[in-house]
């Protein structure tokens, strides 16, 4: 008994120490991560928007906190309704909530390649070789050369992430999970301002029409003037001619303004998830306009735009991409166990002399590839200075939808001033020709002449009053809405901060940031 247990030690022991060998050295090696850490890319930005331009603001809010239903600021009570009715139906907003679910689930996937696999397995077989057996004390399987065979084993095996591979990966899906988080929420927001523009094009067309409708009944009162004129010999007969060809032409432009609300409507319908041929919306004439936004520094616009937080997580999730290619370089650990039992006789399958093991680890590296990893290696670098060059564009394109919402709406608050003078001259001028054309002084062309132009200018007072508010959405999604990148953090987890620096001319952003061409391997 005293040599079988010290010949049991003997054997354990080097299984044991191969066992704390290989342990030892994985977690050695574990913290080494290979490839270049990521940084956010510079990019420049300037101190100040251009067309705020001095003496003029946007507006002077009452606060400055989030707003997260950022349409309410027009008090509209059916765009609050239909923005509701977007954010529960919208299908397009609902492909990239899959996307995102998708991302996150890919996270969940990369992790799992930390831990061990492990795997059981259970088996019976029975074979022969037609062969029989001559000795009188065999069974009667053996005579007949047939066999049984159990076994029930677990396997597990384990490759440590030594060079920081699995770690990139990880990193890689979460940046990734976060630039799908900054998309769902551009989605929306590009859904929503969508739908506020088109609400208030619409209620611009209603203005348009209602001004048409009184067009109409004006040219009709001034049609039957024409004909009483006529009547008493005053006026010509190409008078009345003149004065039903005004009515019929002003006619015909009410009916055709409503070919133009219906395609809006119909597009309100698609974006709250309903059948064009189900859904109206009253008509209603525009009264709003444009209220308090907001004002912001340049900088903020890289938290505020959820386009711009989305391109820097792709570039991030490309960084790592380039840790995972050069750790292919380096060679493979792989630690494996085998435990089971195994017998010929069921009955004695679970009994200790039929168990048996395995263990050991296997070392793997890859001389030869004729050159795959360097053309991986070279791709991955490629992709991210991809990304990065995709970053810094969108920067560029969101600072110039806020430059041309901003110059929009300062001079369009200009133009609808002089405008609306326009309109009033107008009036006055129509009101005193008529008066002229009644007394016989002025013929009916002067009038037709008055009525065109007075039916023009406040046509072109409606529609700049319809694009300032159109502008004014613009300006919204511009500044990002009422999204901030800490709504993203707060879901997938921190993600690299700008550090930007305010000069007198331009800003860059994160001037440690690692530029496309210096990511080296550790």
């Amino acid at each position: 008994m005293q040599f079988e247990r010290i010949a049991r030690a003997r054997t354990l022991a080097p299984r044991a120490l191969t066992i704390a060998v290989a342990t030892a050295l994985a977690t050695v090696l574990a913290g080494c991560v290979v490839g270049p850490d990521y940084k956010r890319p510079a990019a420049e930005i300037p101190a100040s928007y251009k067309e705020a331009a001095p003496g003029w603001k946007v507006a002077q809010p009452a606060d400055q906190h989030d707003r997260g239903d950022w349409w309410t600021i027009y008090q509209d009570p059916q765009l609050n309704a239909l923005e509701d009715q977007l954010n529960a139906s919208n299908q397009s907003v609902a492909q990239f909530a899959a996307a995102y679910r998708q991302a996150r689930a890919l996270v969940g996937e990369a992790r799992a390649a930390y831990f061990p696999t492990i795997g059981a397995s259970a088996g019976a077989t029975r074979s022969g070789n037609g062969s029989s057996s001559s000795s009188n004390s065999a069974t009667a399987s053996s005579r007949s050369g047939i066999s049984n065979s159990f076994n029930v084993q677990l396997d597990a095996s384990w490759e440590p992430d030594l060079w920081g591979s699995v770690t990139r990966s990880v990193n890689s899906q979460k940046a990734g999970q976060q630039g799908a988080a900054a998309d769902l929420a551009n989605a929306r927001l590009s859904a929503q301002a969508t739908l506020a523009q088109t609400y208030f094009s619409l209620r611009a067309l209603d203005s348009t029409q209602k001004l048409l409708d009184d067009t109409v009944a004006a040219y009709q009162r001034s049609l039957q003037l024409t004909q009483n004129q006529y009547a008493a010999g005053v006026a010509a007969r190409s008078d009345v001619i003149q004065a039903q060809t005004q009515l019929q032409s002003a006619q015909a432009a009410a009916i055709d303004n409503g070919v133009q609300r219906a395609q809006d409507e119909h597009a309100i319908a698609v974006l709250v998830g309903e059948p064009a041929s189900t859904f109206s919306i009253p008509s209603m004439p525009l009264t709003a306009t444009p209220p308090a936004v907001p004002e912001q520094m340049p900088s903020a616009l890289l938290e505020r735009r959820p386009d711009i937080a989305s391109a820097e997580r792709k570039a991030a999730a490309a960084n790592e991409q380039i840790g995972v290619a050069i750790a292919a370089f380096f060679p493979t650990l792989t630690l494996s166990a085998t435990g089971g039992f195994q017998s010929s006789v069921f009955s004695q399958l679970l009994t200790a002399p039929s168990r048996f093991w395995t263990l050991g680890p296997q070392l793997a590296a890859t001389i030869f590839d004729a050159g795959l990893r360097e053309a991986k290696t070279e791709a991955a670098r490629a992709a991210y200075d991809q990304n990065v060059a995709a970053y810094r564009q969108t920067i560029l394109t969101a600072f110039q939808d806020v430059e041309d919402n901003l110059a929009s709406q300062r001079i369009l608050e200009q133009e609808i001033v002089v405008q609306q003078q326009a309109v009033d001259s107008a009036r006055q001028a129509l009101a005193i020709v008529t008066n002229e054309y009644k007394a016989g002084t002025v013929g009916y062309v002067n009038v037709l002449t008055a009525q065109t132009t007075a039916f023009l200018a406040e046509q072109k007072l409606e529609n700049i009053a319809g694009q300032r508010m159109v502008s004014s959405v613009g300006l919204v999604k511009a500044l990002g809405g009422g999204w901030d990148v800490s709504q993203m953090n707060r879901e997938t987890g921190d993600m690299a901060a700008p550090a930007p620096q305010p000069t007198a001319s331009a800003t860059p952003v994160a001037q440690s940031g690692v530029a496309p061409q210096s990511a080296q391997s550790n």
